[in-house]
């Protein structure tokens, strides 16, 4: 099989297309023949050689890669026969191997992937719908809700919009840049931003009052998040999922003198409000199937892993990465 392989730790361009050992299912395992691998942040972070959170460095030669759909071609001992020929999609965890022709993983991670979905559609959603599921449980959202969004082009951003709009809420997207702008407002949010232009934060007072937003869904931190922060009323929520652009110069003290709660969301606090990653993979898959929630997908071929690495890592993409092999 052809894979894409990391020898070493370092920059996008370490990432090499070769050949590979076929891999084979061990007991209680499948094999599947990849359609789309889905590519995370916390791969390229990883590939630089630096621990992402729970997730060990990887031994080296290694196959990156954590999120997969296709077609079950091989099962190991101890599966279902009926799972040979069905298309599936799996978050495979911990062991990496997603950047391939063939991947084998446990058969307790599958998912069929529903008649509507394509496996594209589908790795997104068994990653990043699982997580913006996860983000929002901790959301009270009514049609008094006013909601701002950093980085509203991105994978989660996309999936926030939809969702918030559904639940009736005034959404305000930001984004890097008129093109991603663009796909915001068509996403459907009410006001759509350039966050390098310096009057973003004035345009939001323009159009909703001194400060509007009543919730921030936080993924990028930084100077944009702390811009953003101001802009949240008395009471009002910011949850915490990233910190790409650094952390955010406020202290819990300003931020508790202004009646603001600020939610780290990610890991045990995600896992104990979702029970179980499966819960939130299997409504996630759920919501798309049904046309409410509608994935952007920006599709690579495998072989160019590393130019979509770059690309991820200097926010060039709009929604989730997809490597198609």
């Amino acid at each position: 099989m052809h894979a894409i392989r990391l020898h070493a730790f370092g920059s996008a361009e370490n990432l090499r297309y070769e050949t590979a050992p076929d891999p084979e299912p061990g007991p209680g395992q499948v094999r599947i023949a990849v359609a789309a691998s889905g590519v995370h942040l916390l791969d390229t972070t990883l590939r630089r050689g630096m621990a992402a959170g729970p997730i060990p460095l990887p031994e080296l030669p290694t196959i990156p890669g954590r999120e997969i759909a296709g077609t079950v071609d091989r099962i190991g001992p101890g599966v279902d026969d009926t799972w040979l020929g069905t298309t599936v999609v799996a978050h495979i965890g911990q062991a990496p191997g997603g950047y391939a022709e063939l991947t084998v993983t446990e058969a307790e991670r599958l998912h069929e992937i529903p008649a509507t979905l394509d496996a594209a559609a589908a790795v997104a959603m068994i990653g990043t719908g699982r997580t913006t599921l996860g983000i929002l449980q901790f959301a009270d959202i009514t049609p008094d809700t006013v909601a701002l969004v950093p980085a509203a082009a991105g994978g989660i951003g996309t999936l926030l919009v939809q969702f918030l709009k559904n639940a009736g809420a005034t959404v305000i997207g930001l984004a890097g840049g008129p093109e991603k702008v663009d796909l915001v407002a068509r996403n459907g949010a009410d006001l759509a931003l350039d966050y390098r232009r310096p009057d973003w934060a004035a345009k939001i007072r323009t159009a909703y009052g001194d400060r509007p937003a009543t919730i921030l869904f936080d993924g990028v931190g930084g100077e944009t998040a702390g811009t953003a922060i101001d802009l949240l009323d008395k009471g009002g929520q910011r949850l915490v999922f990233g910190w790409s652009a650094g952390p955010v110069e406020i202290s819990d003290q300003e931020l508790a003198d202004r009646g603001i709660t600020s939610t780290p969301v990610l890991g045990p606090p995600m896992m104990q409000r979702a029970g179980s990653l499966r819960n939130l993979e299997t409504r996630a898959l759920a919501e798309a199937a049904a046309g409410h929630l509608r994935p952007a997908l920006h599709r690579f071929p495998l072989a160019q892993a590393a130019a979509a690495h770059a690309a991820l890592e200097n926010r060039h993409t709009t929604g989730k990465v997809v490597l198609i092999p």
